[in-house]
């Protein structure tokens, strides 16, 4: 931490008592001492069960009896909430600054702020598109192309096996919210693998804002507009299970009158799987708070670290989720 925002703090802390907020963070309670690394974590929001875990992440890991101190503040989905943030673990001049970001673009200017201060930025899950990529230190997260294009490999191995790879296929696509990397990185990935075979149609593509409910109102409307759905891609979980809930209403069987595909990975998708109304989940880890506290510690040594680094993830289906929830952490 820095040593004039320590002995602010201890002063303050032996002359009455202070409560560690920022700007519209929720807050840590501050600890005594000088000695912890302050980070400022900038979340999207909880609009999934995906980011309650990675929050989660953050929060279990940048504890005091880690070295830590973290000052946490949910954007609720707003990137000028973001914006606001940063700028206020600027001027508690925190020592390092972690942002999942909204979006990509519109970051330039506050980023600058943060390199004048002199406080390291880290990227986690989403990424941004920068003119200066000086601007932050690294990024953490899964790989969104790879993600998407795994999917289709998943669904061109799966038609096979069941003797439908010859069959005209239809899809539809329920995209997260427009803009993000991992909107933008999974919708890539599938509508080019689906561009490669000349079997399958893309009937529409619509943003369910990675929620569950966006996500049933949306396949309600897919659902309405077309009768021959054989397959739906939903950039998340939670709107793969609000997906399934639009084709039960519908009168379908989600898993067998609909493949569904989804991402994300979590406890419920395995059970959505072996219940039969999810066919495949493509994991995006969330926990990055062990990784980023490694980049920390080995920045805090001294080191240097990847501007790039992915975290390991896999890809699940009746084959093996029945097998590996219990090992699931989230």
């Amino acid at each position: 931490m820095k040593k004039i925002f320590g002995l602010v703090l201890a002063f303050a802390l032996i002359s009455g008592g202070l409560v560690f907020a920022g700007g519209a963070a929720d807050g840590e309670a501050a600890a005594a001492g000088d000695d912890l690394i302050v980070v400022g974590y900038a979340q999207v929001g909880a609009e999934s069960d995906w980011r309650t875990a990675n929050t989660e992440s953050f929060r279990s890991t940048f504890v005091p009896e880690n070295g830590y101190r973290l000052i946490f503040d949910d954007a609720q989905q707003k990137q000028e909430n973001q914006i606001k943030a940063i700028r206020s673990f600027i001027q508690q001049d925190v020592d390092y600054i972690v942002v999942a970001p909204v979006v990509e673009t519109g970051w330039e200017t506050v980023l600058g702020e943060a390199k004048a201060a002199g406080i390291p930025v880290i990227l986690s899950d989403r990424q941004m598109k920068l003119s200066d990529e000086s601007l932050y230190l690294c990024w953490v997260g899964g790989d969104f192309l790879k993600e998407g294009r795994d999917s289709v490999t998943w669904l061109n191995n799966y038609l096979a096996e069941i003797g439908r790879a010859d069959e005209p296929i239809n899809v539809v696509l329920l995209q997260g919210t427009i803009g993000s990397s991992a909107q933008v990185g999974r919708t890539q990935g599938i509508t080019e693998g689906l561009a490669e075979n000349p079997n399958y149609t893309l009937l529409a593509a619509q943003t369910g804002e990675f929620t569950q409910a966006k996500g049933q109102e949306v396949m309600e409307s897919f659902l309405k507009a077309y009768d021959d759905i054989d397959v739906v891609f939903a950039e998340n979980d939670n709107m793969a299970f609000g997906a399934i809930d639009a084709i039960k209403a519908a009168g379908k069987v989600p898993g067998e009158d609909i493949i569904i595909i989804s991402f994300d990975a979590v406890r419920e998708a395995f059970n959505r799987i072996i219940a039969g109304e999810l066919n495949c989940a493509v994991e995006c880890n969330p926990l990055h708070g062990p990784r980023v506290d490694e980049i920390i510690k080995t920045l805090e040594a001294g080191g240097t670290v990847e501007k790039i680094q992915y975290v390991q993830e896999g890809l699940f289906d009746i084959t093996n989720a029945e097998e590996l929830l219990p090992t699931r952490a989230y």
